[in-house]
């Protein structure tokens, strides 16, 4: 008897399902969870996927020796929280040309559901990356514009350009 098959998919109503895209001609760096699911649903726009906490640091060695001007990494405001930031901290030393997008849904949810240890708001991390000497950022809550240096973004707009 053959058993049936569930193919992963994002939680109902999940921003993720939208937010992991990236504009076209770009590419996304992936990590666990939801965003391994991007790579599923499109692998040529969504690359590389690795461990929790690295989101990204791989661009740091692909940078010097592509053509690819600019790449999107998608991290999970869980996975920030945990060890996440310190990937952002690296590629902001590093000066290497990468948007990251912070998605933020307030749940752990490819082990359960859980909620996030540090139970930072959009507007915390915003602020945490301001401090860390972030350029550009753009957020899409009502009260991104509280965070100096943010702008609020329009939902309708996608990701932000490169």
């Amino acid at each position: 008897m053959k058993k049936p098959q569930r193919a992963p998919n994002f939680c109902s109503g999940c921003p993720h399902n939208r937010s992991t895209r990236v504009p076209e001609g770009s590419r996304a760096l992936a990590g666990i969870g939801c965003h391994t699911m991007a790579m599923i649903a499109d692998p040529l726009t969504t690359t590389t996927v690795s461990h929790m906490g690295a989101e990204g640091v791989m661009w740091l060695g692909q940078q010097p020796f592509t053509n690819e001007r600019h790449v999107f990494a998608n991290l999970g405001d869980g996975t920030f929280s945990h060890s996440g930031f310190l990937a952002v901290r690296q590629a902001i030393a590093a000066h290497v040309p990468i948007t990251y997008k912070i998605l933020y849904n307030g749940f752990v949810s490819m082990t359960g559901g859980q909620s996030v240890e540090t139970g930072l708001s959009p507007q915390q991390i915003l602020a945490t990356l301001a401090a860390e000497g972030v350029q550009k950022m753009s957020g899409g809550h009502r009260r991104t514009s509280e965070v100096p240096g943010c702008r609020l973004a329009d939902r309708r707009e996608g990701a932000p350009s490169q």
